[in-house]
């Protein structure tokens, strides 16, 4: 079993000086940590595949496509592969659990 508790991948990320963390890559899904200061600017592009948000902590607004809603911790989020997405006017820290199917950047090379 792999298992990992949030705040010990949310200490790992920031030791790396990162905006994101990956702490999980298999063929089918890889997973990490994405976190964005209060008033910070997300700087991501659209992925080659599909995406899984989960809101930790934190308030902000997402925009995926031409849809915008808030967000809060408990959120969950769906983007799909090769959408535009940016989460904006962060109020509080945001901490995301993201999810991508295939892993993140598999279908880039293929």
């Amino acid at each position: 079993m792999d298992a990992w508790e949030f705040l010990d991948l949310e200490a790992d990320r920031a030791a790396r000086g990162r905006l994101y963390h990956e702490f999980i890559r298999v063929p089918d899904l890889s997973a990490g940590v994405y976190t964005l200061d209060a008033g910070a600017t997300d700087p991501q592009q659209p992925h080659t595949e599909d995406e899984l948000y989960y809101v930790v902590a934190g308030r902000a607004v997402v925009s995926v496509g031409d849809e915008t809603r808030p967000i809060v911790p408990g959120s969950v989020v769906f983007v799909a592969a090769g959408v535009p997405h940016r989460f904006h006017d962060i109020a509080e820290r945001l901490e995301l659990l993201v999810m991508f199917g295939p892993a993140e950047g598999d279908r880039a090379s293929a």
